[in-house]
């Protein structure tokens, strides 16, 4: 229990992520059990979760102090239907009626779902009563998924060998490669993970690629690949045909992809940083798939990193809309008269998403909206937005 009440002493209290303490904390302290990481990191994810609707039932203002971070887990301890133990930190909280004081708040979706109400109003405004629904989704914690690497295997044979392994998986409905875990392990120790059988990737992310509708013996780029997630899953559509350039402005992501490729045997990746607008001129009118997965708020990945609704503030997202609008801008023009490209995000919000395709297309008439989808948030997925478009001149 003292591990979660560092966490979130961290966490809050000097601005780290929550995965990176849990890690820092977890690599500090290698002879705990499997029981005691998961535990810890669990619990720590929930208490992030649920932050504000905590310290409302608690009654008091967001503190670091410890003597309050242990009450808070109190809090969530009994929230989650336990007894607490008779311990001088629960003095206060031992024995309150948490569930009828959460009760008591009812009425406002911002406290019942935990969010501020600064991205409560937001989101409101551009996804009307769909921001209900959608913001519980929020809170489900995430699943772990699978895209198989038909590189190197197919579902099928992916399943018997995760069977082998003692990790039990089924197939997703969505989509021909994914799959989904009937519960969360560390799938990066398995040997099948090392031997480049799959990635861990969200189900929803794995609709991303093939919506790019890629042929083996294409020039495609992906401009904003990071480390490469989706440059994995293209390469795999080409069948390892053609060119495929995967670029992004921190040169340290890409090298982590090239590692990622030769595990996954992706052979026709080439990894290129941009340096400077050079980058991307060399490359105008030379691509026929273009893939801007372009950074965003992240409102769409929340469950998966529930500690982003504390840090986000609306001078960021002012920022990043910003920065998309730009690299939509700059780097569709390394699109050939008659290729297609994809704008992606992880974001809910209109204003990152269609907005933005809207004003690129009004501004630029030589290209034509073809398609666009949501994936919002759901027991199955992330938020993602995607839209495909074809330059015609």
């Amino acid at each position: 229990m003292a591990a979660v009440i560092e966490a979130l002493e961290t966490a809050f209290g000097k601005g780290y992520y929550a995965d990176k303490v849990i890690e820092r904390i977890l690599k500090q302290n290698p002879k705990w059990g499997v029981r005691d990481r998961g535990f810890i990191a669990e619990s720590t994810y929930e208490i992030v979760r649920w932050w504000r609707l905590l310290w409302e039932i608690y009654g008091k203002e967001p503190s670091t102090k410890r003597k309050d971070l242990y009450r808070l887990f109190g809090i969530w301890w009994q929230l989650e239907g336990n007894e607490l133990p008779e311990w001088p930190q629960f003095d206060v909280v031992n024995g309150i009626d948490v569930k009828e004081r959460r009760a008591q708040l009812g009425g406002s979706l911002a406290v019942d779902e935990s969010f501020p109400d600064w991205l409560d109003k937001v989101a409101r405004e551009e996804l009307g009563e769909d921001w209900d629904a959608i913001a519980k989704a929020l809170n489900i914690p995430a699943k772990v998924f699978l895209r198989t690497n038909t590189l190197k295997t197919d579902r099928s044979s992916l399943l018997a060998r995760l069977e082998e392994e003692r990790c039990i998986a089924h197939a997703m409905k969505q989509n021909p490669t994914g799959l989904a875990l009937e519960k969360r392990i560390n799938t990066f120790k398995l040997q099948s993970f090392q031997d480049g059988l799959y990635e861990v990737q969200d189900g929803g992310s794995q609709m991303i690629a093939p919506y790019l509708e890629v042929k083996p013996g294409m020039r495609v780029i992906d401009a904003c690949a990071g480390a490469g997630g989706k440059s994995l899953h293209l390469a795999a559509l080409m069948e390892n045909k053609g060119q495929l350039i995967a670029m992004d402005v921190e040169a340290w992501k890409l090298k982590e992809l090239q590692k990622r490729a030769r595990r996954n045997g992706a052979h026709n990746i080439e990894t290129r940083p941009i340096e400077n607008a050079k980058s991307i001129k060399r490359l105008h009118n030379s691509a026929d798939r273009l893939l801007l997965d372009v950074p965003c708020s992240g409102t769409g990945v929340i469950k998966r990193n529930p500690d982003s609704k504390w840090k986000l503030q609306p001078e960021h997202l002012d920022r990043v809309r910003k920065i998309q609008g730009d690299i939509i801008d700059d780097y569709s023009k390394m699109l050939k008269v008659g290729g297609k490209m994809v704008y992606a995000t992880c974001s809910i919000l209109r204003s990152e998403n269609e907005d933005q395709v809207d004003r690129f297309v009004e501004k630029n008439p030589e290209f034509e909206l073809i398609k666009a989808d949501r994936v919002n948030p759901s027991a199955w997925s992330d938020g993602f937005f995607m839209a495909l478009l074809e330059r015609k001149a």
